[in-house]
């Protein structure tokens, strides 16, 4: 599996760039509003892959940053949402404002992307809503991912929302009976407890 390509810039599209490694030129798909974050052409580049490998093609699709690439990763995961609409609402909506869009439901905002209609901008905020990795700046004190992030990853991936997630570890580690558990056994705890909190238990 290709996880990056470094080489040199020598293309620069409206939606795509070329990278040289030794030789041989590498093409990739990218969201339009990124071209840029790749550098001028001639600069040295390392570009975050995803191949897309059917019978009849293949494809690299280029991302300068792993939150973007995650993001493009969740957005496969909607119904409906093939790698080409994927790749078009990141040229239209950045990861962290498509998070905020997502998480406030604002629908205006989605809908403002080119060609994503009302239907899809629902089913977007049905699917994603509270799911995307966290690219937004932390809260004044927090961690961007936090010294507890495992523990919320699996809460996400258990079906909830990551926000409220988040919420209910930091408060579950900050109460005091939590150092008193030993230090093997706190992980699990701080889940179980976070998890009752989220349950309503």
């Amino acid at each position: 599996m290709i996880n990056a390509i470094s080489g040199t810039l020598v293309h620069k599209g409206a939606d795509s760039i070329r990278v040289e490694n030794h030789g041989i030129e590498w093409e990739f798909s990218v969201p339009a509003r990124s071209v840029d974050a790749f550098g001028r052409v001639g600069d040295q580049t390392r570009v975050l892959a995803w191949l897309l490998h059917r019978e009849d093609q293949m494809r690299l699709f280029g991302f300068p940053a792993e939150d973007e690439r995650t993001v493009f990763h969740e957005l496969l995961t909607v119904e409906g949402i093939g790698p080409k609409q994927a790749l078009k609402i990141l040229g239209g909506i950045g990861a962290a404002d498509l998070e905020r869009a997502l998480d406030s439901e604002d629908l205006a905002r989605l809908e403002s992307i080119p060609g994503l209609g009302k239907k899809t901008a629902q089913k977007l905020v049905f699917s994603l809503k509270g799911k995307l990795p966290s690219s937004l700046p932390p809260r004044p004190g927090a961690d961007a991912d936090g010294p507890h992030e495992d523990i919320v990853r699996a809460l996400v991936d258990l079906g909830y929302e990551r926000r409220k997630a988040q919420d209910a570890v930091r408060t579950a580690a900050a109460d005091p009976a939590i150092a008193a558990v030993e230090p093997a056994e706190r992980e699990r705890e701080i889940f179980r407890r976070a998890m009752m909190a989220l349950s309503g238990a």
